[in-house]
């Protein structure tokens, strides 16, 4: 359940729900008796003015979303979990995000793509809503879905450890 709880700040929120995926996922390595193999989990959540912005409901939903990021900068959340043989290892990727303003022609023409409706923050960074950014602070892979080099980070950790019990 992807539900925010009442309350949840957005770094809690997105740290909750990609443990309980990759919590998930090792139930189903385990239950159905597959072979031993660690499962990777992400969770991508954008963070404006303290709140949680998911994928529009609808276009207007998606105009009002650009209407708030424009001109302002916004943060990406991904938060990466490793499950392990019981072991859960979690690691957290920021990236802040300037937009350029936006006229309402603009965010008109741009809903009417259809490109927003099913992105978070109701736009796309590798499609034409890329034009739109200014500046990225911290991993792009990030801002364009997985943070590579934290997922690399969290791939050691592991390495490490199995390692380490041969």
């Amino acid at each position: 359940d992807e539900t925010p709880l009442p309350d949840e700040v957005p770094i809690d929120y997105v740290q909750r729900v990609a443990r309980a995926k990759a919590e998930y996922g090792w139930r189903v390595v385990t239950l159905r008796k597959m072979r031993s193999q660690p499962v990777l989990a992400a969770d991508t959540t954008l963070e404006f003015e303290g709140q949680i912005i998911g994928k529009p409901t609808d276009a207007e939903d998606a105009r009002a979303i650009l209407r708030r990021l424009a001109g302002n900068t916004h943060r990406v959340l991904t938060a990466v979990s490793v499950a392990f043989e019981g072991r859960i290892e979690s690691t957290l990727s920021i990236s802040e995000v300037r937009f350029c303003p936006l006229d309402e022609a603009t965010i008109r023409a741009y809903v009417a793509t259809g490109e927003p409706m099913d992105k978070a923050g109701a736009y796309a960074v590798l499609g034409i809503g890329g034009v739109f950014v200014e500046k990225v602070d911290g991993s792009v892979s990030n801002v364009i879905g997985l943070p590579l080099h934290t997922v690399a980070d969290l791939a050691h950790v592991w390495v490490r450890a199995y390692v380490s019990q041969t």
